[in-house]
């Protein structure tokens, strides 16, 4: 059993430091916000993610997981100190680290004895020698000594628990092999390849990775937007470029781009950093450019189809960037819903999780409803976002028949087109031939 403490109750800080106590340590997650902490000390969760609560209430209940603000004294019991903080993206595009600097201070502060400072968090390269300034400049006890070790995250949202728990490969940087190993030995419950480099590249291969997948999702939607004006199918498409072992199949749905906190946020601050070092990253930038015009073609299909958006009144299906969570962070109905309000659409939405989050960031006149059925009635169009199992499961029929136009913007190829004609829908989805059997039925009594 190691003592460990997580700075840092955030979505990555929460769920690594829940996993660390699940395979038998002693987890302390720490957080200067005290209404979190009191929050966690109740045993609820201020974050939605599956498992979570009752793996957190366990390892509560037994002893291995606490919750406290003392972040100092959470310093001082533990040998392995991981620095879990947000670095969310800054005005610039780069990555805001004053959490991470104000943690590394703190542990400064209370380095009793030596330590394994691990960085958690998506920092740029060259982080893991700042913080060791940092704790150095500030080391109460002279004699006290510590190691910086990079151990990034590649967790999903909405799968967490399972990623972490299976994790696909723990990446671990240091110049002192043996705390890289005592890391290592750490994520050995975890039945994982363990990969150890220099700080530097560990840093590097965080960012990498997840500008590589946001690269091939913008890739995916590009050809998606080919595939329509051809006449090709773009899930047929991925299917054979998939097969290629060289290629892949993940990362090839096609859909109106990602969001969430971290492809957005990681792209930018690579883009930064290119910028920074002298590199010009054309390509990088461009794939951020495709994303942010990939998430108007929902608008753009609704206009076509509507002649236009005022006095509409348009059902969102999904307000979170994805589905199983509650983030809103860089979703695309944050885009869409007030881009639907300008034009003079009255908008109502449905999302099974995400709804008490989305209101403090939607307009106030957006009205959220308690099923996909609901938001759809009455509606002349119906927008789909988030490919919720709420949404995948409603009653196609019911929704059809209690629509003013039955008319479905799907951008997240949710449904086979071939059930949607069936339904008497007019149906676009993203990348694949539409169906407007409206338009047949009119094509057929002119004839």
């Amino acid at each position: 059993m190691r003592k460990i403490t997580v700075i840092g109750t955030g979505y990555v800080g929460l769920v690594s430091g829940t996993c660390f106590a699940e395979v038998g340590n002693r987890v302390i997650c720490c957080d200067v916000d005290q209404r979190k902490i009191d929050l966690l000390n109740e045993g609820i969760i201020p974050i939605y993610e599956p498992g979570l609560e009752e793996m957190s209430l366990r390892n509560k209940a037994e002893g291995r997981l606490l919750f406290t603000t003392e972040v100092g004294e959470a310093i001082e019991a533990s040998d392995i100190v991981y620095i879990a903080v947000g670095t969310p993206m800054s005005e610039t595009g780069e990555a805001d680290m004053r959490y991470v600097m104000s943690a590394a201070k703190k542990i400064g502060e209370h380095l009793n004895g030596h330590k394994i400072i691990v960085n958690k968090s998506t920092v740029p390269v060259g982080t893991g020698e700042l913080v060791r300034e940092v704790v150095q400049a500030n080391k109460k006890y002279p004699w006290t000594s510590f190691d910086v070790v990079s151990n990034p995250e590649f967790l999903r949202e909405g799968t967490a628990l399972s990623d972490c728990m299976n994790m696909d490969r723990a990446i671990i940087g240091s110049d002192n092999a043996e705390a890289a190993e005592q890391i290592a030995q750490l994520h050995a419950p975890f039945n994982t390849r363990i990969f150890k480099t220099d700080l530097e590249s560990a840093e590097m291969i965080k960012y990498a990775a997840n500008t590589f997948l946001a690269t091939k999702i913008s890739f995916i939607n590009a050809i998606a937007n080919i595939c329509e004006k051809v006449g090709a199918d773009v899930e047929d498409v991925a299917k054979g470029m998939g097969m290629d072992s060289r290629i892949g199949e993940k990362f090839l749905q096609a859909g109106i781009g990602y969001g969430g906190s971290c492809f957005p946020k990681d792209t930018y601050a690579l883009a930064h950093i290119a910028d920074k070092s002298g590199y010009d990253f054309e390509l990088l930038k461009s794939v951020i450019k495709t994303n942010q015009r990939q998430r108007f073609i929902v608008l753009d299909k609704l206009r076509e189809t509507l002649g236009g958006l005022a006095g509409k009144q348009i059902a969102v299906l999904g307000l979170a960037f994805k589905p199983n969570t509650d983030d809103m962070r860089e979703a695309p109905s944050l885009t869409i819903i007030p881009e639907l309000l300008k034009q003079g659409a009255v908008v109502r939405t449905f999302d099974p999780i995400a709804t008490e989050v989305a209101r403090k960031l939607l307009p106030a006149d957006v009205a959220y409803m308690e099923s996909a059925e609901l938001a759809a009635a009455g509606c002349d169009a119906c927008v789909i976002l988030t490919e919720w199992d709420e949404v995948l499961s409603m009653d196609l029929a019911k929704v059809r028949d209690r629509m003013k136009q039955p008319i479905v913007i799907d951008g997240r190829n949710s449904f086979d087109p071939k059930i949607m004609e069936q339904h008497g829908f007019v149906y676009y989805s993203v990348g694949r031939r539409p169906v407007n059997r409206l338009e047949a039925e009119r094509k057929s009594v002119n004839l």
